[in-house]
């Protein structure tokens, strides 16, 4: 039992003894929230002399408030609890470029971010479409090239591409890239495919084992010439098959049905001819379907045409851009294998104007980076800025600290998204001032109007002067017996020029001579010859 008409109850009395009561007033006699009124009665306090303990009923009140107060916080999902360690961060879910962000090895953690463009995922449409792949299932009869020319009439845009061209008969994965993602174009259409065939026999066999094996032994590096149908130039050459294997048999119609992992340019018609001779009966290619184009697959967001028109229908109608959004995958989607370098916001401009990409603006970078490995380039939210052939390894980006990081091989983003950021230290802002001034050239050209100091870091050092000088008189030394040795040739042409035309022009006054010479010849022959007579 508590204390009748104080509200303590048996667990805080049994805290303080012996017990002493004594009444006082104070300002917070004042009424509880839950109701109880103690505004006539005056507040008992409790107290002890060995150890002093004193406690209000509005104290009370207090602590069982707060007691409610924690539990109910603790119960909140949006509470960051105080923790001794900092949690770790997980980030295998986080979309496309940024996932398992917290694997890739820090460099600095310092940068400055700057509020330009956003996440792929959360660009505005018009950006959104414009950096997009269409991973499209290309229906049978029109070729590749129509299908393409379709989707860019469609969604009223400037340029498509495509990972690879299918025959007309042939269905599946097309990967259709749109305006700056066809600057992926040519990686993809290099990249590995996957393809489900069926081929005629055109005889029976003993049974579906024999087959089976027959498509295993058709892995590796075959010889094959593209068949006749085909545009290209029919030439040998070589191609890789990764992977066959036999996935059903009809005895009776003899049609077998088999999957092929292979490399790009594989022509699978070809494969089906070279497996009928294997099996000494003769076979073709029934029909065909690409079920992979290097990333993408079937189950990888795959759209048909009548998908593409309803999407853009749905926008220009009702402006609901939810549709469009689910066909239009961001161009990072065909990074994902690459490995990783991320750059500073700061040096994001540079790189899109071309430059190579140094070590100050480095952030982060994957494991295993080779010299000469495409790498891809990406800010901080995510964003593809370019694909890159690496210039240091894993392990020097980690140690260096000057240098180039990489070469660039192909600009993916826009120049002037992020703004410039280069120029702007104090010794580029003295060049400009100077320039402005007229009292420096256009490209750091020394004038007369250049002021002593200036020119001491823009004009020539003298010792520099003196290399200068001295490699001058090396190389007009060693170029005079040179030019001594071509005068003497050309000495030597001219005087057996000379010679010749002596020997033309006295031959010429010998063929002019000739016929008088004969006539007075003629002549005395002709006096003599009378004189005879006589």
């Amino acid at each position: 039992m508590g204390l009748e008409g104080t509200g303590i109850q048996n667990s805080s009395v049994a805290e303080c003894t012996p017990v002493i009561l004594r009444f006082q007033r104070g300002p917070q006699d004042a009424p509880s929230t839950n109701g109880s009124k103690l505004l006539d009665q005056p507040s008992p306090v409790i107290s002890n002399s060995r150890n002093p303990c004193v406690m209000t009923a509005a104290d009370v009140e207090k602590k069982s408030k707060k007691k409610k107060l924690k539990a109910s916080e603790t119960e909140g999902k949006d509470l960051i609890a105080p923790e001794s360690h900092t949690p770790a961060l997980d980030t295998s879910k986080w979309p496309l470029l940024l996932k398992n962000y917290h694997q890739l090895n820090v460099r600095t953690g310092h940068y400055t971010p700057i509020a330009c463009s956003s996440s792929p995922l959360k660009r505005n449409l018009h950006d959104y479409v414009r950096y997009g792949v269409i991973n499209l299932d290309k229906p049978a009869n029109p070729s590749s090239h129509e299908v393409v020319a379709w989707i860019r009439r469609i969604l009223r845009v400037d340029k498509t591409g495509h990972s690879g061209t299918l025959d007309p008969k042939v269905t599946g994965c097309l990967i259709v890239c749109v305006d700056r993602a066809t600057r992926l174009v040519k990686a993809q259409q290099g990249a590995g495919k996957e393809y489900v065939a069926v081929v005629r026999l055109h005889s029976a066999i003993e049974s579906q084992v024999k087959l089976a094996r027959a498509i295993e032994t058709l892995t590796g590096a075959l010889f094959q010439r593209p068949p006749l149908i085909s545009a290209v130039k029919r030439q040998l050459r070589i191609r890789t098959i990764y992977e066959s294997k036999l996935i059903e048999y009809d005895e009776d119609r003899h049609l077998g049905i088999f999957h092929v992992s292979c490399e790009a340019g594989t022509y699978i018609r070809t494969l089906c001819v070279h497996l009928g001779l294997v099996l000494g009966v003769g076979g073709h290619m029934q029909e065909l379907r690409r079920v992979r184009s290097g990333v993408m697959g079937e189950n990888d967001a795959m759209v048909t045409m009548h998908d593409v028109l309803d999407a853009q229908f749905q926008y220009d109608t009702y402006k609901d851009e939810s549709y469009l959004r689910r066909i239009v995958r961001p161009l990072e989607v065909l990074l994902t294998t690459y490995k990783r370098i991320v750059v500073k916001d700061s040096s994001v401009n540079a790189i899109c104007y071309g430059a190579k990409f140094m070590i100050p603006g480095l952030l982060r970078f994957a494991d295993d980076i080779d010299v000469g490995e495409e790498v891809v380039l990406m800010t901080t939210k995510g964003e593809a800025i370019a694909v890159a052939i690496a210039q240091m390894t894993t392990a020097v980006m980690a140690t260096c600290d000057h240098g180039v990081v990489a070469k660039i091989k192909r600009v993916i983003m826009e120049r002037d998204t992020y703004p410039r950021r280069w120029g702007l230290g104090p010794m580029a802002q003295k060049v400009k001032g100077l320039v402005k001034e007229g009292k420096i050239g256009k490209y750091g050209k020394v004038n007369e109007n250049t002021p002593a100091d200036v020119s001491e870091l823009y004009g020539k050092d003298e010792k520099k002067a003196l290399v200068e000088e001295v490699t001058e008189e090396t190389k007009d030394e060693e170029e005079a017996p040179k030019k001594k040795h071509k005068k003497e040739k050309k000495e030597k042409k001219e005087k057996k020029k000379k010679h010749k035309r002596d020997a033309d022009e006295a031959d010429v006054a010998e063929a002019g001579e000739s016929p008088e010479k004969k006539k007075s010849k003629k002549k005395k022959k002709k006096s003599k010859d009378t004189s005879d007579l006589e």
